[in-house]
């Protein structure tokens, strides 16, 4: 497992080849202003199977109420032929998992998907965090400790749009060393 320390890069928009459990495809720029947890794995990955997607199924449940998108990224670079997305659909609904997910975009005579070059994946299990302004916040190969994960994803959720642009907090005032929230600045007046 490793993580990439990441310094403020937007993330790349997802190259796709089919959707499932959404009506419509997804793409980031239409999720900005959520926070978004992307994780790729494989059907053939033993981490991705053993660990990996159980965690998902996790966050799925935890996060439920939040506006969190989360995103599987079925990203095939080994054993093709065996891992189709008929394959896939009924992997999806042995495994439960109910958050969107997508086929990676296979160009012809590459090995690695589309998407998972973009990001620079070093393989599967993979994620990335991506904050509400559509940057990335945080992207790991392997699998972290839930209480890691799930403390990044309520940062991620917790941040407004507004701070993540500029760096203000929404409704406060600001020094130097301090902010105080609107109700404690309406109350000193």
């Amino acid at each position: 497992m490793g993580a990439i320390m990441i310094d403020k890069l937007p993330a790349p928009e997802l190259a796709t080849s089919q959707w499932f459990n959404t009506p419509v495809p997804l793409s980031l720029v239409s999720l900005r202003g959520r926070p978004v947890f992307l994780h790729t794995f494989q059907l053939l990955c033993p981490g991705c199977v053993a660990q990996a997607i159980p965690q998902v199924r996790r966050i799925e449940q935890v996060f439920a109420g939040s506006d969190l998108q989360i995103i599987g990224l079925h990203t095939v670079f080994e054993h093709h032929a065996a891992m189709t997305p008929v394959t896939l659909q009924a992997f999806l609904h042995e495994y439960r998992l109910t958050s969107p997910v997508a086929v990676d975009l296979a160009e012809e005579g590459m090995d690695i998907p589309v998407t998972m070059r973009r990001y620079g994946l070093q393989g599967t299990p993979s994620s990335v965090l991506i904050g509400r302004d559509g940057v990335i916040l945080h992207q790991a190969f392997g699998v972290e400790d839930d209480i890691a994960v799930g403390a990044r994803i309520a940062m991620a959720i917790a941040a407004s749009l507004h701070d993540r642009l500029d760096g203000t907090p929404d409704a406060t005032a600001c020094s130097h060393d301090r902010c105080t929230t609107s109700a404690s600045t309406a109350s000193a007046r």
